[in-house]
């Protein structure tokens, strides 16, 4: 037998060729990470005593300091500004410190409701208005007249117009007007009997939502009521909202704030006015009273109706009759209603009258 021995495979690196890919971009070559020699201990092997598989520190291992030992550099992102923050901002930039802003003065807005104003010759402080609509035929003849007496007339974008009235449909004209002029209650009555021999005259009590307040209004003034009365309390004021809702009607329709409601419907019913009371139920049916002379027609809100003093204060209580399944009417629907049955009864008896004659 041969003595040869096995020749040992040389684990040197030195005699192995480079098999490393070479890069085809000329970059330098990269080289692998050497793995721990074989039986050398590992980063992560076991010191002390069962269970401790505490890393070695960085300095023993050469390797860069881990991500929680550097400074903290993440983004802090600013703090939200909330929205109503920055439209108030926009809002003071767009109106500029000498001009109105709703908070300070009252506004009307809507093209039927200026140019009522300006027919029925109320002061108006400053109008804006779009440039093409100035020059408008129904628009421009009144426009000098109010410039004439003391009316600013200011062009404007439909943009400024918005902002002026939060958004709502203002049909390309604003107008500042002055605060309203109530009227006393002897001078309503004194003017509602003037106008007619038989006035009527419609009270709110507790009427709260301007759309009410101004649908009554137009209804009122449009079947030809001579006026209105409402509470200093408990009710709201003639305001922009009213005025756009009314169209135009509360420049020829006479309003009377009153301290106390009950002593003015004393007063009503001394000047020779019956009063009728709306109620939800336990009233007289509308449709079978006779209804006629001086009428004061008290409408309470739709969610209290009429208080129990005011009803003490009435004539007559008198009720819409329902037969379907809601409960109530708005209050200004059953103003309408019990308006057009006053004004029906009237017209008819007119009919019969001039039939006979």
């Amino acid at each position: 037998m041969s003595d040869r021995k096995p020749k040992l495979r040389s684990t040197s690196n030195s005699s192995r060729p480079d098999r490393s890919p070479v890069p085809r971009d000329g970059a330098p070559r990269r080289t692998g990470r050497s793995s721990p020699a074989r039986g050398a201990k590992s980063d992560f092997a076991p010191r002390g005593g069962k269970g401790d598989f505490s890393p070695r520190s960085s300095s023993d291992s050469g390797r860069h300091s881990p991500k929680t030992d550097r400074p903290d550099s993440s983004f802090k992102p600013r703090k939200s500004i909330p929205p109503r923050a920055i439209e108030s901002v926009n809002r003071v930039e767009a109106l500029p410190v000498n001009e109105p802003t709703e908070e300070s003065t009252d506004l009307i807005y809507g093209r039927h409701p200026v140019l009522a104003a300006l027919e029925g010759e109320r002061h108006l402080n400053r109008i804006w208005i779009l440039p093409r609509l100035q020059y408008h035929p129904q628009f421009h003849s009144l426009l000098a007249q109010a410039k004439s007496k003391g009316t600013v007339i200011n062009e404007a974008e439909p943009r400024r117009l918005s902002q002026m009235v939060d958004g709502a449909n203002h049909q390309g004209v604003v107008a500042q007007v002055a605060p309203y002029a109530y009227l006393q209650l002897s001078e309503l009555i004194q003017r509602a009997k003037s106008a007619t021999e038989n006035p009527v005259i419609v009270v709110g009590d507790g009427i709260t939502d301007p759309h009410n307040l101004g649908a009554i209004i137009r209804t009122a003034e449009s079947l030809g009521a001579q006026g209105m009365v409402i509470p200093q309390r408990r009710s709201v004021g003639i305001t922009s909202a009213v005025a756009k809702v009314a169209a135009g009607a509360l420049e020829t329709f006479p309003i009377a704030k009153v301290i106390n409601l009950s002593r003015a419907l004393e007063e009503l019913k001394d000047a020779g006015f019956w009063i009728y009371g709306t109620v939800a139920d336990s009233g007289k049916l509308l449709h079978t009273l006779e209804i006629s002379g001086p009428v004061v027609l008290v409408v309470g809100s739709e969610g209290e109706g009429l208080g129990l003093l005011t009803q003490k204060k009435c004539d007559f209580l008198i009720s819409i009759p329902l037969t379907g399944k809601t409960p109530s009417l708005n209050a200004s629907v059953a103003a309408s209603m019990c308006l057009y049955e006053v004004y029906r009864q009237r017209w008819s008896n007119r009919v019969q009258l001039r039939a006979f004659s």
